[in-house]
């Protein structure tokens, strides 16, 4: 992986690090379900006019737009805005990595190895160390909150790779058509038609809402996750996906940084082994050599291909 192709996907580890300061922003003026809606309408609609739909089973369309897109960030939200800070948010929601394990490997019978199993007991042990940490200071149930969100990203993680899309970028896409319409719904049905209206008058959070919520849905998803479909159809996903773990490094910094959050010494604790854990059981063995005088181009099975965002 040349060093350009570092820096790009380095460049997005912050931009999705940093996506959590965004979303912390627009959650100060929107509640937590129709920020969901709105996020994702305003990729849904020139999508659905501009983007041809991508040629894969409905199912497992269906099944990546439930999972990422709408049972993940309808927990994150949630969870951030019933009081999970941001930095933590973004480590919390790395739950995925095992979840994605454990779910492939029960529903779908995808084989594990004994690194992924080590990696897997490491990280749970992790997400146990924070969660203690967090119940100590009475913020269980939003670690909880996050923890489903996590959840649901595994889902929409084994629904994409067996999707096998030609064109990973327009199943991204066309993912975002699935929220609109549930979120808008529980929205109107949860926090009401007089929290929605609300939400779209000036106050004194307007203006940053609204930019956490372009930063949102330009940078954080298309731009990022334009930038790392692009990076995973070059490499192997052995190679590109461990850059992932560098977000909520990011997410913890930025926010000790830029909101004043504190990080305490469990909570580092649980950090280093949930970080750790994902990161051990993502690597790969080295392919052996190949002999000189022939070529061979390395793709990542489906099974391990995954879509990381936030």
């Amino acid at each position: 992986m040349p060093l350009s192709h570092r820096l790009l996907a380095l460049s997005v580890a912050v931009m999705w690090g940093l996506n959590f300061i965004a979303i912390d922003a627009s959650l100060a003026q929107f509640p937590p379900f129709l920020l969901v809606a709105l996020r994702f309408a305003i990729i849904a609609v020139p999508t659905v006019l501009l983007v041809p739909r991508p040629q894969v089973p409905v199912r497992w369309l269906l099944g990546y737009g439930i999972g990422f897109g709408t049972l993940q960030f309808l927990f994150l939200y949630w969870g951030m805005a019933v009081g999970m800070p941001a930095g933590l948010a973004s480590l919390v929601l790395q739950s995925s990595a095992p979840f994605t394990v454990l779910l492939g490997a029960l529903a779908f019978r995808d084989r594990v190895t004994a690194r992924q199993l080590a990696g897997l007991g490491a990280a749970t042990l992790g997400l146990a160390v924070v969660g203690w940490s967090q119940a100590q200071a009475a913020a269980l149930a939003p670690f909880l909150l996050v923890l489903a969100g996590g959840f649901g990203w595994a889902i929409g993680n084994v629904s994409n790779a067996r999707a096998k899309a030609p064109n990973p970028l327009h199943l991204t896409l066309w993912m975002s058509v699935v929220p609109p319409v549930p979120m808008f719904a529980l929205s109107l049905m949860v926090e009401g038609p007089g929290a929605i209206a609300a939400a779209f008058a000036p106050g004194p959070h307007t203006l940053a809402a609204l930019l956490g919520l372009v930063y949102t849905v330009l940078i954080g998803t298309l731009v990022g996750s334009g930038v790392w479909t692009w990076l995973m159809a070059r490499h192997p996903a052995g190679v590109v996906a461990p850059f992932s773990m560098l977000v909520p490094v990011v997410g913890l910094s930025a926010s000790a940084v830029l909101l004043g959050e504190d990080i305490e010494v469990m909570t580092a604790v649980g950090a280093a082994l949930v970080i750790g854990g994902v990161l051990w059981g993502s690597l790969r063995k080295a392919n052996p050599p190949v002999p000189s005088g022939t070529e061979e181009e390395v793709a990542p099975h489906p099974s391990t291909r995954e879509t990381v965002g936030s």
